[in-house]
């Protein structure tokens, strides 16, 4: 079996945020995140149970999902998607806004936002959950093109943390 056939599946570069109950905010890079349905709009997303973000997402119930532009540079993902929010601020100077009960809406380097409320999650084995939730809140903010998986390793030569879903050990 070659697993290198999953790198053909098409993804996005996303920052998933959410709250802790006592209004801290924290996101991470994401690149599972996907339509289920139009009416109502449902997404899910897929996250490692270790993570910060998903020990909050589990306390408030909510999620945003930031979309990312192909300007984003190697540096704002470094410090979503190498960095834990146990050790730093990620907000600090980030530029976003405040959505739902204070949920995290980021503005930096975003074609635009989602934020959802959780409907349900799924128990993926032993490392990840899948979140599903209904749309609340969704916006455009300017007509630059999302990153691609693809293009994020292709064109910026980014890496894959080992607690990403789609990480493969090769």
């Amino acid at each position: 079996m070659d697993k290198r056939i999953l790198f053909s599946l098409s993804y996005g570069l996303y920052i998933v945020s959410s709250v802790n109950n006592n209004g801290k905010p924290n996101g991470q890079v994401a690149n599972t995140v996907f339509q289920i349905t139009s009416d109502p709009v449902t997404v899910a997303i897929s996250i490692n149970k270790l993570n910060l973000t998903h020990e909050f997402i589990l306390q408030s119930k909510l999620f945003s999902i930031s979309i990312l532009n192909e300007n984003t540079s190697l540096k704002f993902i470094g410090k979503f998607g190498f960095k834990s929010g146990r050790d730093i601020d990620k907000f600090a100077d980030t530029k976003y806004d405040l959505g739902v009960n204070d949920l995290p809406l980021i503005t930096e380097n975003s074609v635009g936002y989602i934020a959802c409320n959780v409907e349900k999650t799924v128990n993926i084995g032993e490392t990840h959950t899948l979140f599903i939730g209904n749309m609340v809140v969704g916006e455009i903010l300017n007509n630059s093109r999302p990153m691609t998986y693809t293009y994020y390793h292709n064109k910026k030569n980014g890496k894959t943390p080992e607690k990403a879903p789609t990480f493969i050990k090769i």
